[in-house]
C-alpha cells in the first residue's frame, strides 16, 4: 500500500496527491514518471511526476479526471492508498547549462515542467515560462512556476486570467524578438498543443523537447502500446521517452492513435457514474431508514 499523506482539490476535474513512496522519491529526477494502480486489479496508469521529497519519502502527482480510473483515483482521500506505484520510469530530462531557455506548460502539463524548470533554474539559466489553460479554474501552481522563472507569461483561451492567448502566441512573440537568444525549449502539454509548439519553433531551429503521454500498458516496452513513430523509425516512450525532439515527431499518427479507444472510454465512465450513483442512493436509502 503506497499511502496518500495529502490530497488537494486544484479544481472541479484536478487533483493533486502526495503519496508516500520512499524508493521512488529516492530516484526520481525531473522528467520522469509513474504507472499507478488504485488496486490488484486495476488499470495501470502512467503519470509524470510533478515534485518529490527525497527526505519525506514522497511524490506528488497531479491528475486529471479524464477517464473511468482517473475518476476513481480522484475520489480517493487522504489515508487510502494505491496498489502499486512503479517507479521512476523513462530517462529523465536533460538538464544542463544551456544559457536561456523557455519552459511551456499547458493545462496539466503545468504540473511535470514545474520540476524541469526548477532543475534548469538551478543549473544557472534563465528560463522564461509560459503556463496555460481554458480558464483560470483550470490553472494551477502560478506562484510555483514564478518563483523557478526569470519571467512567467501566464495565458488563458478565455482571458480570465491573464493573457487572453494561445501559449503560441507569447512562445512566437519571443521568438521574434529574442529567437537566437534560446538553446533549448520545452513544451508539455495536451498533444495539440505540442503539436502547434513544434510548428511554432521549427522555423527558428530552436531544439525543442516534448514529453509524450500515450496510451501505456505495462511500462517496460513490451506490449507495444506507446509507440511513437518519429522521422527516425518507431520507439516506444516508456524507454525510450518520455521526452522526445518535437521537430521528429509524426504528429498525425500520435493523436490518431490517442483515440483508439475513445468509444470504450466512453462506456467505461458511464458505467463508474451509473455505479456512483446507485452506491450513493444506496448510502441516502441506508441513512433514511437508520
Amino acid at each position: 500500500m503506497y499511502k496518500i499523506l495529502r490530497k488537494e482539490v486544484l479544481s472541479d476535474i484536478i487533483k493533486l496527491m502526495v503519496v508516500e513512496a520512499p524508493q521512488v522519491a529516492r530516484k526520481a529526477r525531473a522528467g520522469q514518471f509513474v504507472i499507478v494502480r488504485i488496486g490488484e486489479n486495476g488499470e495501470r496508469i502512467p503519470l509524470t511526476v510533478a515534485d518529490f521529497d527525497r527526505r519525506a519519502g514522497a511524490v506528488t502527482i497531479i491528475f486529471q479526471e479524464v477517464g473511468k480510473s482517473t475518476m476513481h483515483m480522484g475520489s480517493l482521500k487522504e489515508g487510502d492508498g494505491f496498489s502499486t506505484f512503479a517507479g521512476p520510469l523513462g530517462h529523465p530530462t536533460e538538464i544542463g547549462k544551456y544559457g536561456a531557455v523557455i519552459c511551456v506548460g499547458g493545462g496539466v502539463g503545468i504540473a511535470p515542467v514545474y520540476p524541469i524548470a526548477r532543475a534548469l533554474r538551478e543549473a544557472g539559466n534563465e528560463v522564461i515560462s509560459i503556463i496555460g489553460a481554458r480558464s483560470k479554474n483550470l490553472l494551477f501552481w502560478e506562484e510555483k512556476m514564478r518563483s523557478v522563472s526569470s519571467e512567467l507569461i501566464v495565458c488563458t483561451d478565455d482571458g480570465t486570467c491573464g493573457r487572453k492567448a494561445l501559449v503560441t502566441e507569447p512562445l512566437k512573440e519571443l521568438l521574434e524578438m529574442r529567437g537566437k537568444d534560446f538553446s533549448r525549449i520545452w513544451a508539455i502539454g495536451p498533444a495539440v498543443m505540442m503539436k502547434f509548439t513544434a510548428q511554432t519553433t521549427q522555423p527558428y531551429k530552436i531544439p525543442t523537447i516534448v514529453s509524450l503521454n500515450t496510451i501505456m500498458v505495462d511500462g517496460t516496452g513490451m506490449c507495444g502500446g506507446c509507440r511513437v513513430l518519429l522521422d527516425d523509425g518507431a520507439k516506444f516512450v516508456c524507454v525510450d521517452g518520455p521526452e522526445f525532439d518535437a521537430h521528429k515527431v509524426d504528429w498525425k499518427s500520435l493523436l490518431s492513435r490517442l483515440g483508439f479507444y475513445r468509444a470504450e472510454e466512453r462506456q467505461a465512465v458511464e458505467r463508474w457514474k451509473h455505479k456512483c450513483a446507485l452506491d450513493s442512493a444506496a448510502a441516502s436509502g441506508s441513512v433514511r431508514n437508520g
